[in-house]
């Protein structure tokens, strides 16, 4: 009996020692906040991580990569035994084979994917048992840089080759050392999409078809001759090249492995091709062109264009450079010449997820397809792809090639047949284009509402900035006292973080560094990092860092977020949709165009814009967050006790109203000189609130940026594009209001119509439709038009005539009965 009661003992104890360790071990169970420690991304600076968070939640380098996958990215902070065999599962259903190096770092290889975006990852060393787990960034392999991809050298003549003039050897090139292998294979992968446009069974496929090259030295450098390829391999014209470890079989997937660009395979082409490329060329236009007379017109749904190139580069809610023609790389606009610069629209369009494209000229014109061939197109597959990716066509970057450029080199880069290809790539213009509406918040800190009203708030605290109940749209700030340059803390405070969301999208909260003037950035409370790439894709956001000083937010409802950093203070501007007009409250006011209501409360109750400064202060602390509501990441004891476990507005901490300009003091004099012009009163307030004039400077600057970004988001009236007449010319490109076009006629015809057209401030063109006639035609006409005036004249004559005797003769008989 007392063994059995030890035995029980034993095992309760065994069971409970058994419990206790689960409950503090990280296996499985990575984002998660335990009883005893944390799994969580914010456990290693609260300092309470469990012992074996490194083991089992995953840190890697590098930690993103191509969508084509074959990178090899190493499991950092972990060591594991040489002989076992590691397994890496993406997505919770592809696998691929790891290793563990000589030194016991496990490595994964990234798959082929269909998306981009981070990716969750396990890892198992038994093959059964995924108990590991981390995160992949899967890149648009064109947004790759160019050290982690094939370099094609001389890429027109890989383009057009077997066309007129171009041959010869092709070469290729790449970094040796990321294929761990001394020698290689070089393939060529094809790509397609089959199946039922727009149905459950249209599917992307990468295909291996042939190689090119087997067990070559992996010097980093390979040329060949092209061959026409075998049926059926010739068949296909879009796919990529491939190096691969000469180990690994041909086609194997998911092996480590370099990728190039996509590209138009004219070089392998079927005998055709090379006798007769351009009569070729055509035939697949035709094809091209009857395929699309039976697909969804999808351009009735994308959205138009910005009116300039000043609001497309302006409404980085909805529009981003395209990289293919960018203004600040130079406007290498190989596809659009004539154009400096295009961007994109960065959302798909709501049921095909098209995209659209939009250029402009040096002038800052739109530069359209009718006008130009250098015109911006819209896209039946967004070249970015479109979430949820995955299916045809919002495939990133390869949907886009299938439907839109393959089909440009058949129409209008093989041969010369561009009106098939503009007949169903129009350019859109910007007649139904309405620019978003700007706010900010500058300075320490100033705040700029949507419809204008300016004021100074210097609360310390968490308050809500915007938000929308409609579009489920919320952006919180949070801010701090600032300090003078000898540590002591101010009287006034600054914007530190900003927090946002926009209906289930990943929380994006953008903070500032203890790094001077730079930024940070969390994803769902752990840190993105932008080492690897500015651009990375997330639940319903995205989010661009060129540097570490700026941050772009993008939701799909169109709002953007600027975050930037100068001189250690925060701005912030938003940019909001004409949608969501009449759907906003917050610090930021109601976007509604009267300026009246924007100071109102949470409450409801509205306070005039030029109350006091201390019913101003009143009003804003009624715009505190609660803890319930909050966005923020509190990864650090400091941040835990002022604001997670502190009220929301500190009452304890009273500003500064205003600052007198006192003349004795030797700050006033340069203060005045410096601030002057619009902004001028912010200016000074910080400059004498901070005693400093660095920071009066840098206040004034973000306020004349943000005055310039309102000027740039001007709404512009366009009257639309107008057809030069037949057997005429046309001149003049830009259809805004003020512009004149002019027309004139080929010799042997007369102008019918206005020869000079404005566009006018209600959207009409002036004037009358201009038409070119031949000139006997034209003869014929205005003499049959002269015999048909006269035979009017006379017949209003003979008309005046008779009422004068039928007048006259009633006269006399007037005068008879008299």
């Amino acid at each position: 009996m007392r063994i059995k009661m030890h035995l029980c003992t034993f095992i309760v104890l065994f069971l409970q020692l058994l419990f206790w360790t689960a409950a503090r071990s990280c296996a499985r169970h990575c984002g998660e906040k335990l009883n005893t420690c944390s799994c969580h991304a914010t456990c290693e600076s609260l300092k309470d991580c469990c012992a074996d968070y490194r083991h089992f939640c995953l840190d890697i380098e590098p930690h993103s990569g191509s969508l084509l996958g074959g990178t090899d990215f190493k499991i950092l902070n972990a060591t594991f035994e040489p002989n076992i065999t590691l397994t890496c599962r993406f997505s919770s259903e592809i696998l691929t084979e790891g290793y563990v190096d000589e030194s016991g770092a496990g490595h994964c290889i990234s798959p082929l994917l269909y998306e981009s975006g981070w990716i969750p990852f396990e890892v198992s060393t038994d093959g059964l048992n995924y108990d590991r787990s981390g995160k992949w960034l899967s890149v648009h392999h064109s947004k790759l840089g160019p050290a982690y991809k094939i370099i094609l050298g001389n890429a027109t003549q890989w383009q057009y080759y077997g066309t007129p003039g171009v041959g010869g050897d092709l070469k290729m090139t790449w970094i040796s050392s990321l294929i761990k292998a001394e020698r290689v294979n070089v393939e060529l992968w094809g790509y397609s999409e089959t199946g039922e446009a727009y149905s459950s069974d249209w599917e992307a496929e990468w295909k291996y078809l042939y190689s090119v090259g087997r067990d070559v030295p992996n010097t980093g450098v390979f040329s060949f001759t092209p061959q026409i390829a075998d049926n059926p391999f010739s068949l296909w014209d879009l796919g990529s090249m491939r190096i691969s470890p000469s180990t690994k079989p041909d086609g194997a997937r998911d092996v480590n492995a370099l990728w190039s660009e996509e590209h138009a395979v004219a070089w392998h082409l079927e005998e055709a091709f090379r006798k007769d490329s351009a009569g070729w060329a055509l035939k697949k236009c035709l094809l091209w062109d009857k395929e699309e007379k039976s697909m969804p017109d999808f351009l009735t749904e994308i959205t138009d264009c910005p009116c300039t190139l000043a609001q497309a580069r302006a409404d980085t809610g909805r529009f981003h450079t395209d990289y293919g023609c960018d203004i600040e790389a130079g406007s290498l606009c190989v596809y659009h010449p004539g154009a400096v610069h295009c961007v994109r629209a960065i959302q798909g369009s709501p049921e095909y997820g098209a995209g659209q494209q939009c250029c402009y000229d040096s002038t800052g014109a739109q530069v359209l397809t009718r006008d130009s061939i250098g015109g911006s197109t819209p896209d039946r597959g967004h070249d970015w792809g479109d979430p949820p990716y995955k299916k045809p066509p919002r495939v990133p970057g390869f949907s886009h090639w299938k439907y839109d450029v393959i089909s440009f080199y058949y129409c209008c880069l093989w041969s010369h047949n561009c009106e098939y290809y503009f007949t169903h790539r129009p350019s859109s213009d910007c007649r139904t284009y309405q620019p978003p509406r700007a706010a900010a918040v500058l300075g320490d800190p100033h705040f700029i509402t949507f419809d204008g009203v300016t004021f100074t708030f210097n609360g310390k605290g968490e308050y809500t900035l915007v938000h929308s109940p409609a579009f489920q749209l919320s952006v919180q700030g949070r801010t701090e006292p600032m300090r003078f340059e000898n540590g002591s803390s101010a009287l006034a405070t600054r914007l530190c973080s900003v927090a946002m969301k926009e209906k289930d999208s990943d929380i994006i909260e953008v903070r500032l560094a203890d790094t001077a003037d730079q930024l940070q950035v969390f994803m769902n409370q752990q840190e993105l990092l932008f080492s690897e790439q500015k651009w990375i894709d997330l639940k319903g956001v995205f989010v661009f860092s060129p540097k570490p000083s700026n941050v772009t937010v993008m939701f799909p409802s169109g709002a953007g977020l600027e975050v930037r950093t100068s001189a250690g203070v925060m701005t912030l501007t938003v940019l909001l949709p004409h949608d969501l007009q009449n759907h906003t409250f917050g610090l930021l006011g109601t976007m509604n165009d009267n300026p009246q209501d924007d100071l109102t409360s949470s409450d409801g109750t509205i306070i005039p814009s030029n109350s006091s400064a201390q019913d101003i202060f009143s009003y804003c602390a009624g715009w505190a967050i609660t803890n319930e509501t909050s966005l923020f990441t509190y990864d650090t004891n400091h941040l835990l006790n002022e604001y997670y476990y502190a009220p929301k507005h500190d009452p304890s901490f009273i500003p500064n109203f205003s600052m007198t300009e006192d003349p004795e003091d030797p700050l006033v004099e340069a203060t005045l000189r410096l601030c002057s012009g619009d902004g001028a009163d912010f200016c000074k307030y910080d400059a004498l609130s901070m005693r400093s004039l660095k920071q009066g400077n840098a206040t004034l600057r973000a306020y004349r940026s943000h005055t310039d970004t309102q000027t740039a988001l001007e709404p512009v009236q366009s009257c639309g594009w107008l057809s030069p007449p037949n057997h005429g010319q046309k001149e003049g490109t830009l259809y805004l209001e003020g512009a004149t076009v002019s027309f004139s006629c080929n010799r042997g015809y007369g102008l019918f119509g206005s020869q000079n057209r404005t566009c006018q401030a209600d959207g009409t063109w002036s004037g009358q439709d201009t038409h070119c006639v031949a000139e006997n035609t034209l003869a014929i006409v205005l003499g049959s038009v002269g015999a048909v005036l006269a035979l009017v004249v006379m017949v209003i004559a003979i008309i005046v005539y008779s009422k004068k005797q039928k007048k006259f003769r009633e006269d006399e008989e007037d005068q008879k009965v008299r």
